[in-house]
C-alpha cells in the first residue's frame, strides 16, 4: 500500500499505513477518530488563508468535474482535471512549495462553456450574482499570469504583503503591518510571557483604520471553528487522562475566544502532557505561509506513539543537556538548563490543513521561544510517513544518477535511511529546542528571514552532531563512517538536486530550500577546496574532499546563525540569505533538470489519508474503528469537500 496510487503534474501520491492501530484500546481508537474529525474540518480555513479566491474556484471546478455530462475525453477536460487535482493538493491555486500560480491548460472560453452547461444552483453564486459576474471575478485570477501571481513573495526590496496573494491581510501595506505590530509590542512593554502577536488574525484596513479580525468561534471562520470545537468536545470525553482532557479543554477555550493568552496556556499544558499514547496538533501553527512570518496557517495531525522507534528519539532527548553544553556556539547563547525536551517517534493517523496532502516528516512545537526556554518543547518524527517515502525511493535510479562514485553510493545505500531518520530526530528534538535569545531580543526581529535562519539553525545542529562519537556511544550510529552518508547527501541536495523543484528562471524562495542552499553554498564558498564540483562525461557531480573540515564549517556557521538569532541581527540574516540561499546557477539548473527528467520521477510527494470508519453496535455506540486504505485521491478530495466543506 506504500506504492504510488496516482501521478499527475509534478506530484506522486502515496499511502501511509497505521501500523499497530489494531493494538490500541477502543477508547484510544475513539479518541483518534474524534480528533481526526476535528482535523478534517479545518480544511476550508487553509484554502481561504492561501488565497481569497481559492474556495470559490475549487467549488466552480468541482461542479464542472462532477456535473458536466458531456465530453470528458477531450484534452481541455483532462487539463481541467489536472488543474483541479493540483488545486486540491496545494489547498489552492498556488504551488504548495514554490508558491507560484498554476497555469491552466484549458482556455477561458472552454471553462465558460462548461459553466453554462452545469446547474446554476450548484455554483457558488452569491445573492444577485450572475454567471457572468462570477466569471468576471474569477477568470483573471485563474488565467491572467500577472494577477496575484504568487502566494508568498519574499523578494528583497518589494512590499511583501501587497505582492503576496495569501489571505492574511486585506488592504494594508507591509509597512503598515509592521508598524501595527510594533505598536502592540511597545504598548505591552517588557512582557515576560508575550503572546504570538498576529498569529490568529486577519489584519484589515477599512475606512483608513487598521485593525485585526480574530479567528475564533465568534469571529472570522466561526462556522468552521465551531465544527472543530464540537469534535474536540467529543474527544475530551474519551481522553486518556485528566491532563490530556485539560489540554483539549484549553484548546477549546482558545478557539471560543481567540485569546492568545489562552493559546499560551494551551501550549504549556500540551508540552507537559506526555503520558498518553495519543497526541495531536490542531490550530493556527506554522507561519511559513505569511511573508512576514506572523500568521499561523491552520493545520492538523493526529498521531499515536510508535513504541519501538520512540526508543531512538528518547535516547536523544535524555541527553539533551549534554548536546546543549557541547554545542559549538557561544556559551552566552546556550541554555544553561534544558527543560522538558520530549521526543517521540509517532505514526500519523490523520493529516489535515497545511499538513495535507503534503506533510512534514518531523515537528517541534511550540514555536514561542519563551515557552521553549521555561517549559521545554515536544518533538515528533513521523515514522510511517518516513517509511512510505523510503519505500517509494527504492529503485528510482535517483542516487545512481547524481552520486559521484560507487563507493559513495554504497555508503549512502548502507547508512542513508538510518542517517536521514537520525538527522530528522536531531533537527526536531534538539536543534529547534536549542539555544536562547538574549534578554530583550524581539523573537520576530529577523522578519522575513526568520524562518530560513531557524531551519538552518536546526539543520546545522543535527549536521554537527551527526559526526560526533557520542552518537556511536549511544548506539544511534554503528560506526565512525556512517555520518558521511548524511554529509554527502545533504551537500549534494543543497548545491544541486533540490533544484529539480525550481522552475527555470526562478529563484529559491521556500524557507527549507533556502536553508539547505545557504548551508551548502556557504560551506562551498568558505571551505577552500573542502567541496568541489567535478565534471565527468559531461555531467556535474559534487565531491567532498575533507569530511572533518566540513564538520568544522558546520560548527562555524552554526555559531554565527545562533548569534544572529540570539541577538536578532536582521542585517546579518539578510546578508547570509540573500548571498547564499536565493540565486540559482542557470546552467547547472538546466543540467539537473535534464538529468532528472530522464528518470521519469515526480519531485513532490504527498499522501492519501486512510478512511477511518466507525463500527456501531446494536445500541448505536462505536465498538471499533475500521481503517480503509482503498479510497482514491479524487474520491477523497470530493468527499472532503462535501462532508467537511463549511465555508
Amino acid at each position: 500500500m506504500n506504492v504510488a496510487d496516482e501521478r499527475f503534474a509534478d506530484i506522486q501520491l502515496l499511502r501511509y499505513r497505521l501500523n499497530g492501530f489494531e493494538q490500541l484500546t477502543l477508547c484510544q481508537k475513539r479518541l483518534v477518530y474524534y480528533l481526526s474529525q476535528a482535523t478534517l474540518y479545518g480544511r476550508d480555513i487553509t484554502f481561504d488563508q492561501f488565497g481569497r479566491y481559492n474556495l470559490r474556484i475549487r467549488k466552480v471546478l468541482e461542479t464542472v468535474y462532477t456535473d458536466l455530462t458531456i465530453a470528458h475525453d477531450t484534452a481541455d477536460f483532462q487539463a481541467l482535471e489536472v488543474y483541479l487535482k493540483r488545486l486540491w493538493f496545494s489547498n489552492g491555486i498556488y504551488h504548495h512549495y514554490g508558491c507560484e500560480k498554476f497555469q491552466p491548460g484549458f482556455s477561458e472560453d472552454y471553462l465558460r462553456r462548461c459553466l453554462q452547461q452545469v446547474p446554476a444552483s450548484r455554483l457558488p453564486l452569491q445573492e444577485g450574482e450572475t454567471l457572468e459576474d462570477l466569471c468576471r471575478e474569477l477568470f483573471p485570477v485563474i488565467f491572467n499570469p500577472a494577477v496575484l501571481p504568487k502566494r508568498v513573495n519574499k523578494a528583497d526590496g518589494e512590499d511583501l504583503i501587497q505582492t503576496s496573494a495569501c489571505h492574511f491581510y486585506e488592504g494594508v501595506t507591509q509597512q503598515e503591518a509592521e508598524d501595527y505590530y510594533a505598536a502592540l509590542k511597545t504598548a505591552a512593554g517588557e512582557d515576560a510571557e508575550p503572546v504570538s502577536y498576529g498569529l490568529n488574525t486577519t489584519l484589515v484596513k477599512r475606512d483608513g483604520k487598521v485593525f485585526e479580525e480574530v479567528w475564533s468561534a465568534s469571529g472570522r471562520y466561526a462556522h468552521t471553528i465551531r465544527h472543530i470545537v464540537y469534535w474536540l468536545q467529543k474527544a475530551k470525553t474519551v481522553a486518556e487522562n485528566d491532563h490530556q482532557a485539560q489540554v483539549i479543554q484549553l484548546l477549546i477555550d482558545y478557539y471560543m475566544t481567540g485569546d492568545l493568552r489562552l493559546f499560551n496556556d494551551y501550549c504549556i499544558a500540551w508540552v507537559n502532557e506526555h503520558e498518553g499514547r495519543i497526541d495531536f496538533v490542531n490550530g493556527f501553527i506554522e507561519v511559513y505561509g505569511d511573508p512576514l512570518g506572523l500568521k499561523g496557517s491552520w493545520e492538523g495531525i493526529v498521531e499515536y506513539k510508535d513504541l519501538e522507534a520512540t526508543q531512538r528519539t528518547q535516547t536523544i532527548s535524555r541527553h539533551a543537556q549534554w548536546f546543549e553544553d557541547h554545542s559549538p556556539v557561544d556559551p552566552r547563547f546556550r541554555k544553561p538548563k534544558v527543560k522538558g525536551v520530549v521526543a517521540n517517534a509517532i505514526c500519523a493517523a490523520m493529516l489535515g490543513g497545511d499538513e495535507y496532502p503534503s506533510t512534514a516528516i518531523g515537528i517541534n512545537l511550540p514555536n514561542a521561544d519563551w515557552i521553549r526556554a521555561r517549559h521545554g518543547s515536544k518533538s515528533i518524527t513521523i515514522s510511517n510517513i518516513t517509511d512510505a517515502y523510503n519505500k517509494a525511493a527504492q529503485g528510482s535510479g535517483f542516487k545512481e544518477e547524481f552520486v559521484i562514485d560507487a563507493d559513495t553510493l554504497a555508503l549512502i545505500k548502507k547508512y542513508g535511511d538510518r542517517c536521514d531518520d537520525l538527522h530528522t530526530d536531531l533537527h526536531e528534538c534538539l536543534g529547534h529546542g536549542s539555544g536562547q535569545l538574549l534578554p530583550g531580543t524581539d523573537p520576530d526581529a529577523l522578519k522575513a528571514y526568520g524562518n530560513t535562519i531557524e531551519e538552518a539553525r536546526a539543520d546545522l545542529f543535527g549536521l554537527y552532531y551527526m559526526a560526533d562519537q557520542k552518537l556511536i556511544d549511544l548506539g544511534l550510529l554503528p560506526d565512525a563512517e556512517a555520518y558521511k552518508a548524511q554529509y554527502y547527501s545533504y551537500i549534494m541536495n543543497g548545491l544541486m538536486t533540490q533544484l529539480v523543484r525550481i522552475q527555470p528562471g526562478h529563484q529559491i524562495e521556500e524557507a527549507h530550500m533556502r536553508n539547505r542552499a545557504l548551508i551548502a553554498h556557504w560551506c562551498y564558498a568558505q571551505g577552500e577546496g573542502v567541496i568541489e564540483f567535478i565534471q565527468r562525461a559531461g555531467k556535474t557531480y559534487v565531491q567532498i574532499n575533507d569530511y572533518s573540515r566540513l564538520r568544522s564549517l558546520f560548527a562555524k556557521l552554526l555559531a554565527e546563525i545562533q548569534r544572529i538569532k540570539s541577538e536578532g541581527d536582521y542585517a546579518a540574516a539578510r546578508h547570509l540569505v540573500e548571498t547564499y540561499a536565493v540565486s540559482v546557477d542557470p546552467q547547472l539548473h538546466q543540467e539537473v533538470l535534464s538529468r532528472y527528467a530522464q528518470l521519469n520521477l515526480a519531485p513532490y510527494k504527498g499522501f492519501i489519508n486512510p478512511w477511518l470508519l466507525p463500527v456501531l453496535d446494536d445500541q448505536g455506540e462505536i465498538c471499533d474503528i475500521q481503517v480503509n486504505y482503498s479510497e482514491s485521491y479524487t474520491h477523497q478530495m470530493l468527499r472532503y469537500s462535501t462532508e467537511y466543506g463549511t465555508m
